[in-house]
């Protein structure tokens, strides 16, 4: 009996170990069967930056969600401005957040913007995923004219500058609503989705379950929801959560200069009547950190769903060790002349 049989992979650690368990695991790769061409399922695992980020965005969410339902008026005035967190109201209840300058409960404010700001990233990413699907999955799919008129106007969209365009149209609107901002944030946040969602529906629509569809006489529509939407799913929940991101920081950024939703309380607005008030010259620290420390978070558990989306889209981002991951890129012949080299 050989040395491979009967040497066991914890002896073989004593001599070059982690380079022939790399051997093994690039032999054991090789020889798998090959991939068939039906549907590929993507696995998704619940892993540490995914459950931490749904945590997170869940929490802030609830807040939004129920908060108003608890916490009624956030303009109503109550006693002295500028208070500290913990100051006891007219009705003895004490302010957990502090009061603003005019003397309205911060609390009360934020979980109200939370649900502005949740809002306007909710409408802008739905509707920036329905342009961009529109745009990159359609136009990919027919090709042709379709697809060189949906990319140049694409692309013209791409190269416009996007604050300043914003800063533009919001300063020549003159009642702006969430609806008005979330409108003005879908024209210049769609454009770089559909290209990506492009470059990958080209991929799709040629592999061998598509092309027998076609042969077969499905209908476009059919073939587009039933063959290859389901394929993008990961990349447009990736692409959706991008934009919910940006829409939020987006508007916050608006409202931070006066351009935003002045009818409306969101995370930008609290940004905004607290700079205006001089809050930070004051060290009224209650009044800016928690609308910023709610961005920080939301953005934060956002982010870390995207990376366990990009972990589940890309295969090769996965937790692994050093050796794996060398072994997978090794051929046949490679890691048997590593395996020989080692012994």
């Amino acid at each position: 009996m050989s040395q491979d049989q009967t040497t066991s992979p914890a002896e073989e650690r004593g001599v070059g170990g982690t380079v022939v368990e790399a051997a093994d695991l690039a032999l054991a790769a090789d020889s798998r069967p090959a991939p068939t061409t039906s549907k590929r399922r993507i696995p998704v695992t619940m892993t540490g930056k995914l459950a931490t980020g749904l945590v997170i965005v869940g929490v802030i969410a609830l807040v939004g969600i129920v908060g108003p339902f608890l916490l009624h008026d956030p303009a109503a005035i109550d006693s002295i401005g500028l208070q500290p967190p913990g100051t006891p109201g007219t009705d003895g209840s004490p302010h957990l957040l502090g009061t603003t300058q005019t003397g309205q409960d911060v609390l009360t404010q934020l979980v109200h913007a939370t649900r502005g700001s949740l809002t306007i990233g909710l409408v802008v990413g739905v509707l920036a995923m329905v342009l961009a699907s529109l745009f990159g999955v359609v136009g990919a799919y027919i090709g042709g004219m379709t697809d060189e008129a949906f990319s140049l106007f694409t692309n013209v969209v791409l190269v416009i500058p996007g604050l300043p365009l914003v800063i533009v149209i919001s300063s020549y609107v003159s009642q702006r609503s969430v609806w008005i901002v979330a409108l003005v944030l879908v024209i210049t946040s769609w454009a770089g989705a559909a290209r990506v969602i492009r470059g990958v529906t080209l991929s799709v629509r040629n592999r061998d379950y598509v092309m027998a569809s076609v042969v077969a006489g499905e209908r476009t529509w059919r073939i587009l929801a039933v063959e290859i939407l389901p394929n993008l799913l990961p990349l447009l929940a990736s692409q959706f959560i991008f934009a919910v991101i940006a829409a939020i920081l987006g508007e916050a950024g608006l409202s931070f200069l006066g351009l935003g939703a002045v009818d409306s309380w969101t995370w930008g607005t609290m940004l905004y009547y607290a700079q205006n008030s001089m809050a930070l010259l004051r060290q009224a620290w209650w009044w800016f950190i928690p609308p910023g420390l709610m961005l920080a978070l939301f953005g934060a558990g956002l982010s870390l769903i995207n990376f366990a989306i990009d972990e589940t889209i890309n295969p090769k981002l996965r937790s692994q060790t050093r050796s794996s991951r060398k072994a997978w890129n090794l051929t046949k012949e490679q890691a048997s002349e590593l395996k020989k080299d080692t012994l």
